[in-house]
């Protein structure tokens, strides 16, 4: 009895499920999109068609791209015993069940097990380490879904051990195909209702939804269900409509995920690559989805001395100015000095000449500290006694403010780190230190001149972790 209860009520809430849920794909056939991984003759359709999935798969795309559905198309395709779990909700006990019934089924029948954990970046370090034994051992085949890089929020050791198929978001020719089929399937959309989608209607809600095809179908769930039949009992989806069922693109965007860090990435690029427009759209992104202006401030004023530097000195004041600006004012209007830096540093001529210093650092390094030489010591303290300062010159006493003398240790005079670049402001610099550097090589007798070469940018990222 309670069997017959528990499947009608099963039944009910399947039938009360959402539009997106009830319409989810069930076989191979059915499901759109995804053509680069599960197109005919591709690995994972072959795998799947052929119940051959040995191989623990980690399937990681941003949301409503179909992750959940491909593992349930697995679980209806394959003859193993198919387990769910979220990680969200289950941890290691959870977990150690899971396996426990895994090992006695293939004890007992021979059956293998597939196990889909949902959201499985969820899962801390010690959660993941739980599992990978067993999936080293063959009792679980693991099929993870995540949202997240799973470069960096899965552990190495069950990376090594899966395939990583990434899932795109739909065009909008697919998300079309789903909103159709939605309006058109009378056992599980809205088949058996007489409905109008009007064509700005349907566009606008490809559109909006932005490849995300939950988004589309709840947006087109709460338009059929929110609109009245008219007096010949159609349903009549106008723009307006549409526009009132989904109002807000819903923007990817986890502040501590990789839309983060991508977004804030392309915006940087776009201002070092001098592209305004394009830096104003990814502003526009982050703004938009909720980031902190403050830390796209900073990373302007980074980007104004390591991508501008003497070429424009005058933007690190922008970037400074447009800080401070914005902590005067905050939003909404704070968003003009954000937007006002922005621009001028895009539009401003490039030097990464500020480089230099990590020329610098990199020789103490490779030499170690070498002793100031005496002359430049300083003579406040121990010059009668140990003649530090000794026939040091002051500059500001010779025309030009400049006299040529020894500055850097003797063994690395003609050594030098900074290459100033011909780009607006530095131009100039380049030519009056050229001038400068071609009287301290006669006055001092050097011969041989190093120019330190420019260090690659995976070196730089090594020394800056170096700084404290």
């Amino acid at each position: 009895m309670t069997d017959l209860f528990d499947h009608a009520m099963q039944e009910r809430m399947k039938n009360e499920a959402p539009l997106a849920a009830r319409m989810r794909p069930r076989t191979l056939e059915e499901f759109v999109g995804q053509e680069h991984i599960i197109g005919p003759g591709k690995l994972l359709r072959r795998a799947i068609e052929a119940d051959r999935l040995f191989s623990s798969i980690i399937l990681w795309g941003p949301p409503g791209t179909g992750k959940t559905t491909l593992a349930q198309v697995i679980a209806n395709t394959t003859k193993s015993h198919f387990v769910t779990i979220s990680a969200i909700l289950a941890g290691k006990a959870e977990l150690r069940e899971v396996i426990e019934e895994a090992l006695e089924r293939r004890r007992l029948h021979n059956e293998r097990t597939i196990l889909f954990v949902d959201e499985v970046h969820r899962w801390n370090k010690a959660q993941q380490d739980a599992l990978l034994p067993h999936v080293e051992a063959g009792v679980v085949t693991f099929i993870g879904a995540t949202t997240e890089n799973p470069y960096f929020e899965v552990i190495k050791a069950l990376i090594s051990r899966s395939r990583v198929f990434q899932l795109r978001s739909l065009n909008q020719e697919e998300t079309g195909i789903l909103i159709d089929r939605a309006l058109s399937d009378k056992e599980r959309g809205y088949g058996d209702k007489r409905i109008v989608l009007d064509p700005d209607a349907r566009a606008h809600l490809i559109e909006v939804a932005g490849g995300d095809a939950r988004n589309a179908l709840n947006a087109l769930e709460l338009a059929v269900e929110s609109t009245a039949p008219d007096e010949e009992g159609v349903i009549h989806i106008t723009l307006e409509v549409a526009q009132e069922s989904i109002q807000r693109r819903a923007v990817l965007y986890d502040k501590d995920g990789d839309a983060h860090y991508d977004t804030i990435s392309a915006f940087i690029k776009s201002v070092r690559g001098s592209d305004p427009d394009a830096a104003l759209y990814w502003l526009a992104k982050m703004i938009y989805a909720g980031e902190d202006p403050r830390f796209i401030l900073r990373r302007l004023l980074i980007l104004a001395g390591e991508d501008i530097g003497l070429a424009d000195p005058m933007g690190l004041v922008v970037a400074a100015s447009a800080a401070q600006a914005f902590d005067y004012v905050g939003l909404p209007e704070g968003i003009y000095p954000l937007v006002e830096a922005t621009l001028y540093l895009a539009t401003a001529p490039k030097s990464n000449s500020a480089g230099a210093y990590f020329k610098a650092m990199k020789k103490i390094e490779e030499e170690g500290q070498i002793s100031v030489p005496r002359h430049l010591m300083d003579s406040n303290r121990d010059a009668a006694a140990m003649g530090h300062g000794k026939d040091y010159v002051y500059p500001h006493e010779f025309e030009g403010h400049f006299v040529p003398q020894q500055y850097l240790p003797k063994r690395l005079l003609g050594t030098y780190f900074y290459s100033p670049s011909e780009e607006g402001y530095e131009a100039q610099v380049a030519a009056r230190l050229e001038r400068w550097r071609e009287a301290q090589r006669k006055a001092l007798g050097i011969e041989k001149v190093i120019n330190i070469p420019e260090l690659s940018e995976e070196k730089i990222q090594e020394m800056k972790r170096k700084i404290k």
